[in-house]
């Protein structure tokens, strides 16, 4: 069974929420220099984490909180609206499929059995999965709140599936990569060119149920 993350994965993901930012940024020029923003706003989505989870939504809403906090509740009512308009521009954006992806797919189908397991937004995920034209090709969909060990283990139950018999695929060595090996199961990682702060970690991985490839293309001559 091979399960795939979805953003920056599958599709591009990353680079949208980072334009979105930097406008949300000039919109608080006023109030703090560009930078200083950016470091507002991911303390905020750092500490409501917890709360919100991951996904569109959640950032809109520090977004919002953000304002408050940097402008000393003077915010206007009509920076408000700008930011929710923000949030929705990033809601409508179109499906960019990864170079390779829908060929990888092909050549997987029939073979195995495919899973998307990926965080965020679920009415947003299933949004983009559908766009993408991509849903035909998996067996199951987990919208997964986070993307941790015990969640692994409980996608793993859900799908009657050892570990030793579970590949995931993904950009991020945090959630991708590290909780999977730690089950005894196989990932294989994927770079992305932009990654979020909250999902870089710097750490050598020296295991041999683990591959980095350059590209998603690369992964069906170690499959097939």
């Amino acid at each position: 069974m091979i399960a795939f993350d979805a953003d920056d994965t599958l599709w591009v993901n990353e680079p949208y929420f980072q334009e979105v930012e930097h406008k949300f940024c000039a919109l608080l020029e006023d109030f703090l220099p560009h930078h200083t923003v950016s470091q507002e706003l991911f303390k905020t989505e750092m500490a409501n984490l917890s709360l919100y989870g991951y996904g569109v939504k959640a950032f809109m809403l520090s977004m919002i909180e953000s304002i408050s906090r940097i402008t000393e509740q003077q915010a206007s009512i009509e920076l408000v609206d700008k930011t929710i308009a923000l949030g929705k521009e990033l809601l409508e954006k179109p499906i960019e499929l990864i170079d390779g992806v829908e060929a990888l797919l092909k050549g997987l189908n029939g073979t195995y059995r495919l899973v998307l397991a990926t965080k965020g937004d679920l009415l947003d995920q299933e949004r983009k999965l559908i766009n993408s034209g991509l849903e035909n090709y998996f067996h199951h969909i987990e919208v997964m709140s986070n993307k941790k060990r015990e969640d692994y283990e409980k996608l793993l139950r859900h799908l009657d599936c050892e570990p030793q018999n579970f590949l995931m695929i993904g950009n991020s060595i945090k959630s991708d990569v590290l909780p999977v090996l730690e089950l005894g199961a196989h990932a294989i990682h994927v770079p992305f060119h932009t990654t979020w702060a909250h999902e870089q970690v710097s750490q050598t991985i020296d295991k041999p149920d683990f591959i980095q490839v350059e590209k998603i293309s690369e992964i069906l001559k170690y499959l097939s």
